[in-house]
C-alpha cells in the first residue's frame, strides 16, 4: 500500500485575518497547513522538526521582516532548501531584488488569487 502525504505549508503572516484566508484557501485544496504570526514563530516551527514542503511568508512583519526572515531561514539546515513564496501587498523592483538576495524563491501579490497560489506551490514543491 502507498501511502501519499499532503505537502505541508508553513503561512507566516502578522495579520491573522490572512493567515485564516490562507489556511482555508490552501487546505480546501489538500494542503496540510501550519501558521506563524511572525518570523520568530515560524523558525520555532522549522527548528521544532515539522515536515516543511513550502514557505509562504508576508514580508513586512514587525518581529522579523521578511528579509531576515528569509535570510534566516536560508542558514537552517531544515529549511535551506525549502521553496519560499513573498506575499505582499506591495514589493518595488527594490524590494524584490532584496528578497531574492535573501533567497526568496518568488512571490504573489495580496490579494492572493488562490489558483495561482495552488498553481505555484504545486510547481515549487513537487
Amino acid at each position: 500500500m502507498c501511502i501519499v502525504r499532503k505537502k505541508s505549508i508553513l503561512v507566516v503572516d502578522d495579520s491573522i485575518v490572512v493567515r485564516a484566508a490562507l489556511r482555508a484557501a490552501l487546505a480546501n485544496h489538500g494542503f496540510d497547513v501550519i501558521c506563524a504570526s511572525g518570523g520568530k514563530e515560524a523558525l520555532n516551527c522549522v527548528a521544532q522538526g515539522m515536515a516543511i514542503d513550502l514557505i509562504v511568508t508576508d514580508f513586512n512583519m514587525p518581529d522579523l521582516d521578511g528579509d531576515r526572515l528569509i535570510e534566516q531561514l536560508r542558514h537552517t539546515p531544515q529549511a535551506r532548501r525549502t521553496p519560499i513564496l513573498v506575499l505582499t501587498g506591495g514589493m518595488d523592483q527594490q524590494a524584490k531584488d532584496s528578497a531574492r538576495r535573501a533567497g526568496a524563491t518568488g512571490w504573489i501579490q495580496k490579494p492572493f488569487d488562490t489558483g495561482k497560489l495552488v498553481e505555484a506551490i504545486n510547481k515549487l514543491a513537487a
